[in-house]
């Protein structure tokens, strides 16, 4: 993720003294508020429908989410890009291309 967004996150975060209620459990609490609040979005429409009535409201949602999950790594050190990464390998090997590829399968189940 881009260094210079994650900067300016935690500035908005400290110039307001928010830091001191950010600790892990709240953080992974909020994210999930904000991630219900999302599916709000699509809660009754179709995903089609949902984009074109509420794309600006889907889009504040998926803000808020991935602003706390900066936030999140940030509490507890951890790079975004590198878990990442480590993530997409490991997901790699779970899913190979030719077991996974077009399917909606657990890799339990490949």
């Amino acid at each position: 993720m881009n260094e210079e967004l994650i900067k300016m996150l935690l500035a908005f975060r400290e110039e307001r003294n928010w830091g001191q209620f950010h600790n892990p459990k709240d953080l992974a609490i909020s994210l999930n508020l904000e991630a219900a609040e999302l599916l709000e979005s699509f809660q009754w429409k179709s995903s089609e429908d949902a984009v074109l009535q509420n794309k600006q409201e889907i889009a504040d949602e998926l803000a808020d989410v991935l602003i706390y999950a900066v936030y999140l790594a940030d509490a507890l050190d951890l790079n975004i890009e590198d878990i990442i990464r480590d993530k997409m390998r490991r997901n790699g090997a779970k899913y190979p291309v030719d077991k996974a590829f077009g399917r909606m399968t657990k890799y339990t189940e490949l």
